[in-house]
């Protein structure tokens, strides 16, 4: 059964705070490959495999369910100095 985008955001946003959250279907609609960036306050003092980890265990049902998924997660200092760096 496909996963919905609306499904996956209710999943993370229930779970921890968020700042920024983009959740991308790359499976043209069927709901199979995702890919999420998310920015959290949460994942502070954490390093790039912690946080993978916990959104893993976050959406583990329904990444069970699909052909391929990615993320990438950032804290809000990090995303902040992302977006000046885009900027200039």
């Amino acid at each position: 059964m496909p996963i919905s985008r609306d499904h996956l955001e209710g999943a993370i946003r229930s779970a921890i705070p968020i700042i920024h959250l983009d959740i991308i279907d790359q499976s043209n609609g069927c709901g199979e490959n995702y890919a999420v960036f998310v920015v959290s306050p949460a994942f502070e003092g954490k390093n790039t495999l912690a946080r993978h980890r916990f959104i893993n265990e976050v959406l583990k049902d329904q990444i069970a369910q699909m052909h391929a998924f990615s993320q990438k997660t950032l804290t809000p200092k990090q995303y902040e100095a992302q977006q000046e760096k885009e900027v200039a």
